[in-house]
């Protein structure tokens, strides 16, 4: 009995009972409030959905990964761009709204007008899931309405910033019309300046049906991509956009897709 203990036992059990409740508290607390949304991979959406491809590209057949860039655009865009145009090549572009929408509409245009894939990546790059839900909202829309009125057409796909997302996300991202979109490869761009080490990392991490996050708006990261698409060619890879990746299926709202 507890009661016939000495004072010191009577201490430690106190103790240990103390600290097994708080366990049992957070634990009952993290199953009450875990958050679950709808997720697939690029592969199963698209083994899954019946029709013909679009396109010249049919990565039921090649062997693809989507190459995707966040947080632009920005002064070093144009440079990618160049690369880009030159191996013709398209690549999925997540543009952030203040201080890159805002402030260079005309390299977002030409980003659309060389026919790449443009998404939304919110417009003060917020955790949406610390957000509530009016001003996620906001943080999308927002978004929408600028990228819709440069260059004519609203995007379907969003990347949360931090990939993080929750059922909430995925309600405001349904109701806006836009799919999730998650990563398999990043490099860690915008904690070094190295492109060799940016360089090493993706392709370390690169497979089939992956989707590569890249950051055009760190000063190591466009130098690298020369590199980086040299050596997924050698290997065999087909660099296509996240839609294409995900063809013939269509991006369903509010869907998060991570490969």
């Amino acid at each position: 009995m507890l009661f016939n203990a000495s004072p010191r036992r009577r201490r430690v059990l106190v103790a240990a009972t103390t600290a097994i409740a708080a366990v049992v508290a957070v634990a009952l607390t993290l199953a009450l409030t875990v958050t679950t949304y709808d997720h697939t991979s690029p592969r199963a959406a698209r083994d899954g959905a019946s029709g013909s491809v679009t396109g010249s590209v049919d990565c039921r057949k090649a062997k693809c990964v989507a190459l995707s860039f966040d947080g632009g655009p920005s002064p070093t865009t144009p440079k990618l761009l160049d690369i880009l145009r030159q191996r013709k090549l398209h690549a999925t572009f997540f543009v952030q709204g203040k201080g890159h929408i805002s402030k260079y509409p005309d390299i977002l245009r030409r980003i659309a007008d060389e026919g790449h894939e443009i998404g939304n990546h919110t417009w003060n790059h917020k955790r949406l899931t610390d957000l509530d839900e009016s001003d996620a909202r906001e943080e999308l829309a927002r978004t929408q309405n600028a990228i819709e009125r440069i260059t004519g057409t609203t995007p379907v796909l969003m990347r949360p910033p931090e990939g993080r997302t929750s059922r909430k996300v995925a309600k405001v991202c349904q109701d806006l019309g836009l799919a999730q979109v998650l990563w398999s490869v990043t490099a860690k761009d915008y904690e070094t300046t190295d492109s060799a080490l940016i360089t090493e990392r993706v392709l370390d991490q690169t497979h089939r049906d992956g989707i590569i996050l890249l950051h055009d708006l760190h000063k190591g990261t466009v130098p690298a991509v020369p590199g980086i698409l040299d050596a997924l060619e050698r290997r065999g890879y087909t660099i296509v956009t996240v839609s294409q990746l995900l063809a013939p299926a269509k991006p369903r709202p509010g869907m998060v897709y991570r490969p």
